[in-house]
């Protein structure tokens, strides 16, 4: 699970709902990461932004916050599988980078996530998916807006975004699980129901 504490019960999966942004990371022709930028639900916001009560941004408390929600993302390898060539791409196992922070009543996290080793761009394509396995939470990006190119790179990469669709009876699956159901590993829940972006450079 993504957030420390408990969350309020719910009747179906997923649970919690992370809308995500990504910004390629780059150093001139390679890609170095992705940075993310994740919006949680006001109802998975609650714990932690309770926990922080009226405590400034860049606090110690948030500085915790921060850390422990960071600890769980990299206790799933960051969530997020990437591939080249259909070859896994390892990531490093620490972000340079990271920040919580309030957005109303919603926790925003943000970080760098970092390739063990720089890929170049000139003429490749990659794929990456983030997604829960479990399907607890639900991590989508609304449209194709919320992946981002820098400028310098526009004209040269784009993002494609595919966004699944299960068939019936898997949606009425997770529909029928409650908070305490687990579904089968089996089933790879999580990996039905993800958005896949892919990454195209001349």
């Amino acid at each position: 699970m993504l957030v420390v504490g408990s969350v309020p019960a719910a009747w179906s999966h997923p649970h919690s709902f992370i809308d995500m942004q990504t910004t390629l990371v780059h150093q001139g022709d390679t890609i170095t990461g992705l940075r993310m930028r994740w919006v949680m639900d006001e109802i998975t916001s609650a714990d932690l932004l309770y926990d922080a009560a009226d405590a400034k941004p860049g606090s110690v408390v948030w500085k915790k916050l921060a850390a422990e929600v960071m600890a769980n993302v990299l206790g799933q390898h960051y969530f997020t599988e990437f591939w080249h060539q259909k070859q896994p791409v390892k990531f490093e196992n620490l972000p340079p980078e990271y920040h919580l922070s309030r957005q109303g009543h919603q926790a925003v996290l943000e970080f760098v996530l970092p390739l063990a080793h720089p890929q170049p761009l000139k003429g490749q394509r990659f794929v990456f998916s983030t997604f829960d396995p479990t399907y607890f939470v639900d991590m989508y990006y609304d449209s194709e807006k919320s992946l981002k190119i820098p400028d310098e790179l526009a004209k040269e990469c784009h993002f494609e975004l595919k966004t699944p669709k299960p068939d019936a009876s898997m949606q009425a699956y997770a529909l029928s699980l409650d908070k305490a159901d687990a579904p089968a590993e089996e089933m790879d829940l999580g990996r039905q129901f993800a958005q896949t972006v892919t990454l195209v450079c001349q």
